[in-house]
């Protein structure tokens, strides 16, 4: 794997839990981010897993630079172990030009894959159906960092190599602002999941946006971590 995206991601890493106001908090972000138990990254540490508990929790004075930097590489490396995926993923993000706070993950599929299945993956409720039943790829996006800061035509690079994809926004309280947005796109996605909601607190003009943009519209409450993974192993 290239040494790039992997000095970039450890850099970044190990900046944010350096800088943090909160190091043990962070690190734990970025080690279940990972998807990597205290366990695992106790072992690769050759330390207790107490040890990093007690990092995490506050109980133990937060760590140095030094060993920022170990556990930063320790998480990097089982990443390469299982395959890199997460390394990818970064990669991915930072070549189509977002920051990876506000695009979760952005990809292409290698065959189109049936909408119910990424549904399912999602674990969400459809709302509306839309034109499409299938889609090549998805982008995952913080609704927030996106709308604030993103321009039109940065809104637009949120498609990456395809529009047929699905749009997954997170951080959403209504779901007002991202269809909103998505109102001066074209073309729009085949389908937008608002991640956070349920069908009952979805904002209540969503359902008739979707209709008139031909989009499928759902709903998804389940942890991100567990949707991302499963998201990863598409198609």
């Amino acid at each position: 794997m290239s040494e790039a995206p992997r000095d970039d991601l450890a850099r970044r890493i190990a900046g944010e839990i350096t800088l943090s106001e909160d190091p043990g908090a962070t690190l734990r972000k970025w080690r279940t981010d990972f998807g990597v138990s205290q366990t695992e990254l106790a072992d690769r540490l050759d330390v207790s897993s107490s040890v990093i508990s007690d990092y995490e929790s506050g109980r133990r004075e937060s760590p140095g630079i030094g060993v920022v930097s170990r556990i930063v590489r320790a998480l990097l490396d089982i990443d390469e172990s299982r395959g890199g995926a997460r390394i990818r993923q970064y990669a991915r993000v930072i070549s189509a030009g977002f920051e990876s706070d506000i695009v979760h993950d952005l990809r292409e599929y290698p065959t189109s894959v049936p909408l119910d299945r990424f549904y399912e993956a999602m674990d969400a409720t459809e709302v509306v159906s839309g034109d499409d039943d299938r889609v090549s790829g998805h982008t995952v996006i913080n609704s927030i960092q996106a709308i604030t800061r993103l321009s039109s035509e940065e809104f637009y690079r949120l498609y990456g190599q395809s529009t047929n994809r699905a749009l997954v926004f997170t951080d959403v309280t209504r779901g007002e602002s991202p269809l909103v947005a998505l109102r001066v796109v074209d073309p729009t996605p085949n389908a937008v999941v608002l991640h956070g909601l349920t069908p009952e607190n979805l904002w209540e003009h969503a359902p008739k946006l979707a209709t008139i943009d031909g989009f499928s519209l759902a709903v998804s409450t389940r942890p991100l971590e567990d949707c991302l993974a499963d998201l990863r192993e598409l198609p």
